[in-house]
């Protein structure tokens, strides 16, 4: 007779929070409605649930859960969210994990403690960045004219010099109107990240840590950023999130 194998339980983890008295226990809100609790060792703890040690799908219904217990954790207190898909071979390897980077974890949550993130996207509303671009400024322009002169096809070097000019005025751009935004958030911001920008119309985007009362602040700041920009471009701030782009460090399990 046949016998399956045992397939042994890991410990999913979810986020690193300050250690309490005793062990947390929040609910079946995990992963396939995994119980999850807290493991922990000297000063932080882990945020888990059990799950069977292998490889995750990242499944709509995966993410979703994830995603719940993170609010969940924000809601309670200050935490360091994890990536999607970390999984611990269990509570020992997990509590080795906690111990050797127990220093910069402690640090990292007092960088955060009080403090959630803030997103805002800023994005060209115009129907063709390229044309926009052209129609702002007059060496673009210029060179735009020369390249298509009567008509004619442009040569292939010709159209990468244009591409190169057109990338350098989108990207000074960029910069310009990125640095004019953080003059006017930064005030209201403990630390603010420039992410990469996701396509050609996206202007900036910011990821913004801010003190947990001040999101009405926040908000208003945007708000008077906004003022300084015509009706090309397009404001859209979200949050508040867990502070992902203000966890610095990767957990090897």
């Amino acid at each position: 007779m046949s016998t399956r194998p045992v397939q042994k339980t890991g410990k999913y983890l979810y986020a690193i929070v300050p250690v309490t008295e005793q062990a947390q226990r929040y609910g079946p809100i995990g992963i396939d409605g995994g119980e999850v609790y807290s493991i922990c060792d000297g000063h932080v703890s882990a945020v888990v649930s059990d799950i069977p040690n292998a490889k995750i799908r990242p499944e709509r219904r995966h993410l979703a859960s994830h995603h719940v217990v993170l609010k969940r954790l924000l809601s309670e207190g200050s935490l360091l969210p994890m990536a999607f898909g970390i999984i611990a071979d269990g509570p020992k390897a997990l509590q080795e994990v906690l111990h050797r980077h127990q220093a910069a974890l402690v640090q990292q949550l007092k960088r955060v403690a009080g403090k959630m993130e803030m997103g805002l996207r800023v994005s060209w509303d115009v129907p063709n960045i390229f044309e926009f671009l052209v129609g702002t400024h007059e060496e673009l322009r210029a060179l735009r004219d020369t390249v298509f002169h009567g008509g004619r096809e442009p040569s292939q070097d010709d159209k990468i010099e244009l591409g190169r000019l057109f990338e350098r005025m989108l990207n000074e751009d960029r910069a310009a109107l990125t640095a004019k935004v953080v003059t006017v958030l930064g005030p209201h911001c403990a630390a603010i990240k420039e992410n990469k920008p996701r396509n050609e119309r996206e202007v900036m985007s910011l990821a913004c840590l801010i003190r947990r009362a001040a999101q009405k602040e926040f908000e208003e700041a945007v708000f008077e950023a906004a003022k300084s920009f015509d009706n090309h471009y397009a404001f859209d701030f979200n949050g508040p999130w867990p502070p992902h782009n203000f966890v610095e460090m990767e957990l090897q399990m």
